[in-house]
């Protein structure tokens, strides 16, 4: 499989093996086809695991450390992540470990290659502190003073090679840190036709992933994008039950002129979901699959390099106007 420089850090595989399927939040699996999707997609050329302990409540991190018993094939990464919110300023480095020691223990492992802060980013003083769960967020003044020096405390102390962020909070606030140092060395994105982070979003402006892509190359941060397929509302059929007004069943009727396009052109709108992506500015696209059938239309969907110009145009035209 192709591989990309990821930011200043090592060459990444053009596709990222995500532990939101591995994890059993995206339709039915099993623990041991997880297993065996994990080592598929290493046999694939796959070399990064992008995992967290919000995966399943560690179903993730164990199906790795099940897959390795914590012997990671060569120039296999593993990254993991903390919803770490917004506690009491003393309690930052302590929550960050704890997190980091609990992945460790089920991936069987001593040290992560990236630790990302989980929650979402946001502007002290922000409407979207008005929301009733806050819990899923940072505020900034809290990530300046403390988590950032946590962060590079747990580099020092060999725990962690590197950290970024999960840019699907606020867009100021994840385009202020990435320009900010010390810099995230990553930063995952929403990398999708509708530009949708969908039942992520907490706040009314738009998302604007593109400028946290742009932001982010213009700073040497490596870009990890995320949600291709937006949690299956870019597929033929959304694989769970989910009541009418969920964002995701709202972006899928947003994409019924994607759809279209596809049905017309003869192909799955997953596998030109994820072309689509990897028409994008970034350096890898985390997959959310499952199980191996769905790795396989993954590969393939890679193999098959990027869209031509044209396409991508119609599918912009359809995508917005569906």
């Amino acid at each position: 499989m192709q591989q990309r420089q990821l930011g200043t850090l090592f060459p990444v595989s053009t596709l990222a093996l995500g532990g939101g399927g591995l994890g059993m939040l995206w339709g039915t699996t099993t623990f041991e086809e997880c297993v065996a999707t994990v080592h598929a997609a290493v046999e694939a050329g796959i070399n990064l695991l992008d995992l967290a302990p919000r995966y399943g409540d560690g179903k993730a991190e164990q199906v790795v450390g099940d897959a390795f018993n914590g012997h990671l094939p060569t120039g296999v990464h593993v990254t993991s992540k903390c919803n770490l919110g917004n506690p009491p300023p003393d309690r930052v480095y302590r929550l960050l470990r704890e997190s980091i020691e609990t992945s460790l223990r089920l991936l069987k492992l001593d040290r992560l290659d990236i630790f990302f802060l989980h929650s979402n980013l946001a502007p002290d003083g922000h409407p979207m502190w008005n929301r009733a769960d806050v819990s899923r967020f940072t505020p900034m003044s809290l990530y300046r003073s403390h988590v950032r020096p946590a962060f590079e405390k747990l580099k020092s102390e060999g725990l962690i090679a590197a950290w970024g962020i999960t840019g699907i909070g606020h867009p100021d606030a994840i385009i202020q840190a990435l320009t900010e140092a010390p810099k995230p060395a990553a930063v995952q994105v929403i990398a999708n036709l509708l530009d949708s982070p969908g039942g992520l979003k907490f706040y009314e402006e738009p998302a604007r992933p593109r400028d946290i892509m742009a932001a982010a190359r213009a700073n040497g941060v490596g870009v990890m994008g995320i949600r291709a397929v937006q949690a299956g509302a870019l597929t033929a059929r959304i694989d769970r039950e989910l009541p009418p007004d969920h964002p995701e069943v709202l972006d899928y009727a947003r994409a019924a002129g994607f759809r279209a396009l596809c049905a017309e052109i003869g192909e799955d709108p997953a596998i030109i979901a994820h072309r689509y992506a990897l028409c994008l500015p970034i350096d890898t696209l985390v997959l959310g699959v499952k199980n191996r059938a769905e790795l396989a239309g993954c590969v393939a969907a890679a193999s098959a390099g990027p869209l031509s110009p044209d396409l991508v145009a119609r599918i912009d035209a359809a995508g917005r106007g569906g």
